[in-house]
C-alpha cells in the first residue's frame, strides 16, 4: 500500500469527521477553481477543445494504476448504451464548459454552472417520474430566477459563452442522472473505468479539427490542468466519504469567492453585485433542495 514518505502532524488524526468532511471540500474547491484559471490562462495559445482532450487524455494517464488494478473485469455490463450516453453528455459538457470559460467573466461562469442541481431536479421529474411538489417546485424556480439576475437579459451579459455554461449546466445534468440510472445496478468501479476511457476518444475528435500541436512548457500546464481536475474530484469523493454529504456540499459554493479571486488578481476582473445576489440565491435554493432531499432519504 501506498504510505505518504512525510509523517503527518498527530493533531490531524483528532479531527472530528465533519471537520474533515469540510476540509477536504475546501481543498476540491480551490482545486477546481485552480482548473478554471488554468483553462482561461491556456484558450489564449491553444483552442478550448484541444484543452479539453489533453485534460481527458492526461487523467486517464493518472488513474492508470488505479485503473489496471481494478481489472477488466469491471467492464463487463450490460448497460453499454446508458454508459456511451452518460460519457457522451460528459464530454459535452467539458467541451462547452471550456469554451465558455475562455468567453465570460470566471465567476459569472461558475455562478450560472450552480444551476445544474436544478436541472438534475426537472429531469428526474422528466425521465425518471420522480414527483415535484410544492417546495421543492418552488425552490427550484428560485434558483432558476437566481440565474436571471447574473444573465440580466438587455444588459449586455446575456452572450454566447453564458448560453455555454447553461447549455454546459443542463448536460451535467444529464450525465449526473444517467450516473443515478446506473448506480442501481452498475459498481463504481466500472462507471467511473468507463467515464476515464470514452472520454478520451470523445473529446479527441473535435480537438483534432482545431488542433495545434502544444509545446513542451504547453504540455506540462496541460499535464498540471489534469491533476487539477483529478484532485478535485478525489478531495470531493473524500468529503462525502468521510462525513454527510448533506454537510459537506455547501462548501463547494467556495468555488464562487476562490475563482473571483483569480479572475480579479490574475485576470483583472470584478463582479458586480448582480453576479454575487444571483450566486446566492441559485446557492440558497439548491441548499435547501439537498437538505430538502436529505430529510427524505432519511424519512425513508
Amino acid at each position: 500500500m501506498f504510505r505518504f514518505p512525510i509523517a503527518l502532524p498527530a493533531v490531524a488524526t483528532d479531527v472530528s469527521a465533519p471537520v474533515k468532511g469540510v476540509l477536504w471540500m475546501l481543498v476540491s474547491a480551490a482545486a477546481l477553481a485552480g482548473l478554471t484559471g488554468v483553462v482561461r490562462h491556456m484558450s489564449a495559445g491553444l483552442p478550448p477543445f484541444e484543452i479539453a482532450f489533453f485534460r481527458s487524455f492526461f487523467g486517464l494517464l493518472i488513474l492508470a494504476p488505479w485503473l489496471m488494478r481494478s481489472g477488466l473485469g469491471v467492464l463487463r455490463t450490460k448497460r453499454l448504451g446508458l454508459y456511451t450516453m452518460r460519457c457522451a453528455l460528459g464530454a459535452a459538457t467539458m467541451l462547452m464548459w471550456f469554451t465558455a470559460i475562455s468567453m465570460v467573466p470566471l465567476a459569472d461562469a461558475v455562478a450560472l454552472g450552480f444551476t445544474s442541481p436544478l436541472f438534475v431536479i426537472l429531469g428526474a421529474a422528466l425521465f425518471l417520474g420522480e414527483v415535484v411538489r410544492g417546495r421543492r417546485l418552488g425552490a427550484t424556480l428560485c434558483g432558476f430566477a437566481g440565474a436571471f439576475i447574473i444573465l440580466r437579459p438587455g444588459g449586455g451579459v446575456l452572450d454566447p459563452g453564458a448560453v455555454l455554461v447553461l447549455l454546459s449546466a443542463v448536460t451535467l445534468a444529464g450525465a449526473n442522472l444517467s450516473v443515478k440510472e446506473l448506480s442501481r445496478t452498475e459498481p463504481v468501479q466500472a462507471i467511473v473505468t468507463y467515464m476515464v476511457i470514452f472520454m478520451v476518444p470523445l473529446t479527441f475528435i473535435p480537438a483534432l479539427l482545431v488542433w495545434q500541436t502544444p509545446t513542451p512548457a504547453q504540455l506540462a500546464q496541460l499535464a498540471g490542468l489534469a491533476a487539477l481536475a483529478t484532485l478535485g474530484n478525489y478531495a470531493m469523493t473524500r468529503a462525502v466519504a468521510v462525513a454527510d454529504a448533506s454537510a459537506v456540499m455547501p462548501y463547494d459554493y467556495a468555488r464562487l469567492p476562490f475563482v473571483a479571486l483569480i479572475g480579479f488578481f490574475v485576470f483583472g476582473e470584478t463582479s458586480d453585485a448582480a453576479t454575487w445576489i444571483g450566486a446566492g440565491v441559485i446557492a440558497v435554493a439548491s441548499l435547501y433542495l439537498a437538505h430538502h432531499e436529505s430529510k427524505a432519504e432519511q424519512r425513508r
